[in-house]
């Protein structure tokens, strides 16, 4: 049963992070390729993170709480 929680866990977050960062660098991407690396990564998660830990999770949880299961008795 952990490992289910743990999958679950790390879908919902790749839910949320990959279509972000791709939106990110298809919006931001030209103009912060100028910077050095460490500085595009920076303003990447500290932009993202927050995004994805306060609105994209709880937005995915409850989307996923509509969701009725079946359950097998």
């Amino acid at each position: 049963m952990k490992s289910r929680l743990k999958l679950i866990a790390t879908l919902k977050i790749w839910i949320v992070i990959y279509p972000s960062i791709t939106l990110f660098l298809y919006l931001f991407g030209e103009k912060l390729s100028g910077l050095p690396l460490y500085q595009r990564t920076f303003l990447l998660t500290i932009s993202l993170v927050p995004w994805m830990m306060f609105v994209g999770v709880p937005v995915v949880d409850a989307i996923i709480r509509r969701i009725p299961i079946k359950k097998n008795v």
